[in-house]
């Protein structure tokens, strides 16, 4: 049956807001502006998040590599970071006096030591393409006035791969990862608005010679079309200026309310990387050849993704996401052998439920709503002597009772399918 309106909440839209109830994240002075500190609830989102990072990563073939967020200040001149970005960088850490001495930087890319990676040892054209992944904490030098919970923060941790490729081989990889990002924002249910093909303009100050970027162009034109944009409801619009000054790229945007443009994930080829740390292949006849390297940011960042998600579902995360995934609270202590005997089936099915058996039930449902949790189960006498419970499914407005064994199975499948609702 449907609930009453009142369990359908009006929440805040700011995820700042929302924080108050859900203790995601915390700040504090002595550890800096900037540098949220992951609360338990927020560790688990961000586990999820991440996992979900991996499993699409290891669906397209993508192998996960560890690097250090500390490099000499070399590694980021030699990858021109320095030139460019110096000013969102950290100062450098002197490591001692002397001639000799090293300069260590706060990384604000994961790329150069990725390139390290790749050329650790050498490759042939048979072993093509490679593709390096990595969920890694990236800094900038943001000022204070543009920190912002979640959403601006001083260290990124960001869900980056690169993919090490022959040119004949960048139409695929690009359509590929561009399938991937779309498939994230999906399972997500974030919005998409459009892709944008962000183009260089007329500037002398891209990097390439104008047959790679009419090739890179093409490729990525090509890869639009192998991606099926139509399948997904969206269009590819152009926008000369708006490529990176390494390579152009392919953009998905959102637009908010107030008409601002985000671009939420992103697929960049380069050539700047492979020519600055030499980055080749040897190919059939023998020659060593330079390859193409792609970026390509599929979930995003933990900490956009974090603020995005929770403003989306106003606090009450898809199952598969919730910290807490449902609240199981006994009617009185003689129904408490079947709510632990409940939460365990469920822990033992890898599933995250919050056994609450204090207070009365009134208020412990009142706690379950504020705590946004996606389902409630009620076990009273009738339910525990009939092996059932009776759920509010709360985001939907269903109450319903059912068997604990069904429970325990259309939550699995739930969350194994990171499915948007429980499918009853």
């Amino acid at each position: 049956m449907n609930l009453d309106p009142a369990d359908r909440l009006e929440l805040p839209f700011d995820h700042r807001d929302l924080n108050r109830d859900l203790d995601i994240f915390a700040t504090d002075p002595l550890a800096g502006s900037g540098l949220p500190l992951w609360l338990p609830d927020g560790a688990v989102v961000f586990a999820e998040l991440e996992r979900l990072a991996a499993d699409l990563a290891r669906a397209d073939g993508c192998v996960p590599v560890k690097t250090p967020v500390l490099g000499k200040r070399a590694l980021f001149e030699r990858s021109g970071h320095w030139a460019k970005f110096a000013e969102d960088m950290f100062p450098p850490m002197s490591m001692g006096p002397g001639p000799e001495k090293d300069d260590l930087v706060l990384r604000p890319a994961n790329c150069p030591h990725h390139a390290l990676v790749y050329r650790a040892r050498p490759h042939s054209y048979r072993e093509l393409p490679i593709r390096l992944h990595e969920l890694a904490p990236m800094f900038r030098a943001e000022r204070s006035g543009v920190l912002s919970g979640l959403s601006r923060v001083r260290q990124i941790n960001l869900d980056d791969t690169h993919v090490f490729c022959r040119p004949d081989q960048v139409r695929d990889e690009a359509a590929r990862a561009l399938r991937s990002a779309l498939e994230a924002q999906r399972i997500l249910g974030l919005r998409v608005d459009y892709v944008r093909l962000s183009l260089r303009d007329g500037s002398p100050s891209y990097l390439g010679s104008d047959s790679q970027w009419a090739d890179a162009e093409k490729a990525l034109r090509s890869a639009v079309e192998d991606a099926g944009l139509e399948a997904y409801g969206l269009e590819l619009s152009e926008a000369l200026g708006e490529a990176a000054f390494y390579g152009p790229k392919l953009d998905l945007q959102v637009i908010d309310p107030a008409g601002h443009e985000e671009t939420i994930a992103t697929v960049q080829l380069d050539f700047n990387q492979p020519e600055r740390f030499d980055l080749t292949y040897d190919d059939a006849d023998g020659s060593r050849q330079r390859v193409v390297m792609v970026h390509r940011g599929t979930v995003g960042s933990m900490e956009r993704v974090a603020a995005a998600v929770l403003e989306r579902y106003q606090g009450r995360l898809p199952l598969w996401l919730a910290p807490s995934q449902i609240a199981i609270l006994p009617v009185s202590a003689s129904q408490d052998p079947a709510a632990r005997a409940l939460a365990d089936a469920l822990v033992a099915e890898g599933l995250r439920p919050r056994l609450d058996p204090g207070g009365s039930l009134g208020a412990r449902i009142r706690e379950s709503r504020r705590r946004r949790e996606p389902l409630i189960a009620v076990i009273g006498g009738v339910e525990a002597d009939a092996g059932e419970v009776q759920v509010r499914d709360v985001a939907r407005g269903l109450e319903r009772r059912v068997l604990v064994a069904d429970l325990v199975g259309v939550m699995k499948e739930a969350y194994v399918l990171r499915a948007a609702s429980v499918s009853w």
